[in-house]
């Protein structure tokens, strides 16, 4: 026998969670799966370490989901986003630059969280949601699809029958995967650590990127951590780099992040465990195929620059809301439209991300220079300033 809902999610992390919350308050039948349960607790196994930055457009999807009240309280805003040039001879800041959320808005650039948190408050509205079914545990492995449905069969056995299917597994979807949908993907050499730090300096709601050279060292503010200003950092280096910075001493890794942050925020303390991931951009030749949306990392990947990732996730579900309606619901109509909606807006986004990154990754004097100049000269003119703070939020 089959099990039906209205949508099918495959994927069930902060993007998978979201859109069944989204897509559950509107009042489809939904039902969302994921291999692996969530972690909903900072100290639990495999706890995720990194945090996500929600910017301002990202916010009305919240709310409609019924996600962002529960959310609101634990979020730290972010008003300042700062830019510093630490490539001279000598890793100390020679370029400092604020780009201040109140030229463009009387809101802040976003608000921070930690993904466990999100993962938290995220099942807890899926628990308030009667139409809304969660089976952490259960992934899905086969696809058939029909003009008026598609057919999925779970890795427990059962099958499941669905007006649409939502791949939100990830940038190496099975579902997309099953569909035959092509990807263009960019490898950049770098990975990502995550970790927490504790300063002795507040960070004022400032979210400050430090570049000199293999990718950006990102401080993002959290709330005080042990009576003292904290923040998640995402460090980007080669991974030659990364492995070696793993693998030393909590003493000696201190004294690297130390260094590398150009004692910014004074001397840092190393207040978690510390998380890998390989860094790439990509995305998927179609966003959809017959009675399937893809969206999040199943559709694009981009490096962690400017909080992009999940907002452009976000976006896609938007969107998808947008377009959700009885009578087409999964149907090529309203399929095709999310794919023309959402698939050149990435791509600009994606090469504008991948321009950044590897202006990020300069290793030679003269170049990292000309990086430091370019930011001068952007930053001197009003009107470009303004633009590209509109553009990393998203505002239209």
């Amino acid at each position: 026998m089959h099990d039906t809902a209205d949508i099918l999610i495959s994927g069930g992390g902060v993007a998978g969670l979201a859109a069944a919350a989204a897509f559950g308050t509107a009042g489809w039948s939904v039902l969302c799966v994921d291999p692996a349960p969530p972690v909903t607790a900072a100290d639990a196994p495999g706890a995720d370490l990194r945090t996500t930055a929600f910017l301002q457009p990202s916010i009305p999807v919240l709310e409609a989901a019924g996600l962002w009240p529960r959310l609101e309280r634990h979020a730290m805003p972010l008003q300042v986003m700062r830019i510093v040039d630490v490539g001279g001879p000598e890793p100390v800041a020679r370029v400092v630059h604020d780009f201040n959320a109140s030229d463009v808005s009387s809101r802040p650039f976003g608000w921070n969280l930690p993904n466990w948190l999100l993962r938290r408050e995220f099942l807890a509205r899926l628990g308030e949601l009667p139409n809304v079914r969660f089976r952490p545990g259960v992934a899905t492995t086969r696809l058939l699809t029909r003009e008026s449905e598609a057919r999925v069969t779970l890795s427990d056995g059962s099958r499941v029958c669905a007006r649409l299917l939502v791949a939100a597994d990830g940038r190496a979807s099975p579902m997309r995967q099953a569909l035959g949908i092509g990807v263009k993907t960019l490898r950049y050499g770098q990975k990502a650590l995550a970790f927490a730090v504790t300063h002795p300096q507040p960070h004022d709601n400032v979210s400050t990127e430090v570049h000199r050279t293999g990718g950006p060292f990102t401080l993002v503010p959290l709330p005080d951590h042990a009576g003292q200003p904290c923040s998640a950092v995402v460090w980007m280096d080669t991974g030659a780099k990364i492995a070696q910075l793993q693998a030393l001493p909590v003493e000696d890794f201190e004294a690297a992040m130390n260094t590398r942050s150009a004692g910014l925020f004074g001397h840092l303390k190393l207040a978690s465990s510390l998380t890998v991931w390989p860094i790439i951009a990509q995305i998927a030749d179609r966003f959809s195929g017959e009675r399937t949306a893809l969206m999040a990392e199943a559709a694009h990947v981009v490096p962690p620059i400017g909080a992009q990732g999940l907002n452009m996730s976000i976006a896609d579900l938007g969107a998808l809301l947008d377009l959700a309606r009885d009578d087409t619901l999964g149907s090529s109509t309203m399929l095709d439209s999310y794919h023309r909606r959402r698939w050149t807006e990435v791509r600009i986004r994606l090469q504008g991300i991948d321009l950044l990154n590897r202006a990020s990754m300069l290793q030679t004097q003269p170049l990292r220079d000309l990086r430091a100049a370019t930011l001068n000269a952007l930053y001197a003119l009003t009107p470009v300033r303004r633009g590209l703070m509109q553009m990393g939020i998203g505002m239209r």
